[in-house]
């Protein structure tokens, strides 16, 4: 039991989360590459990205292990998130430093959700089932350089000036 639900239970809400995360963070990538901020999708997603990270170390676990590594890498990353977005209301360098760490969560949520694909999925599991070989490499590479191309782009885009504040998905037109 943790937190008074069955593993099961909270792996599955855990999962949950992490998808709202997910879809969440690309509308705001999405936001960013159009210079619009979308205020409230901003909110929903470093929410779920940091109760993503939060509930992560709510699992069984033995000694420092990758996932918690990359779940306090999460967390530091967010934090200069909310500090630049709601601190420092994206003033000078904190526009870019928003755009990289919004950018840098996202992509982490998604490291891990290849991870876990290559884990879960019966497919994926056989083509590499230690996740030591080459189609789960070539998928985390696509992934980064994928990333890494977004996040230049989102910080040469995303002007505060530009960006209107936007309330919904709707004022992305």
């Amino acid at each position: 039991m943790i937190f008074g639900m069955s593993l099961h239970a909270y792996t599955q809400l855990h999962v949950l989360i992490s998808l709202i995360a997910i879809s969440s963070g690309l509308i705001v990538m999405y936001g960013l590459l159009a210079a619009k901020r979308f205020d409230a999708w901003t909110s929903l997603f470093l929410g779920t990205s940091l109760l993503t990270s939060i509930t992560g170390f709510g699992f069984p676990f033995m000694g420092v292990t990758p996932g918690i590594k990359l779940g306090i890498i999460s967390l530091v990353i967010l934090a200069i998130a909310y500090m630049a977005r709601y601190a420092r209301h994206l003033v000078g360098g904190w526009r870019a430093t928003y755009a990289i760490t919004a950018a840098a969560a996202l992509y982490l949520n998604i490291f891990v959700l290849v991870v876990q694909s290559f884990e879960k999925l019966p497919a994926l599991r056989a083509m590499a089932p230690t996740q030591k070989k080459a189609p789960f490499a070539i998928a985390q590479i696509a992934v980064l350089v994928l990333f890494i191309g977004l996040t230049i782009l989102a910080v040469r885009r995303f002007h505060p000036a530009t960006a209107a504040p936007g309330k919904s998905l709707g004022n992305a037109a």
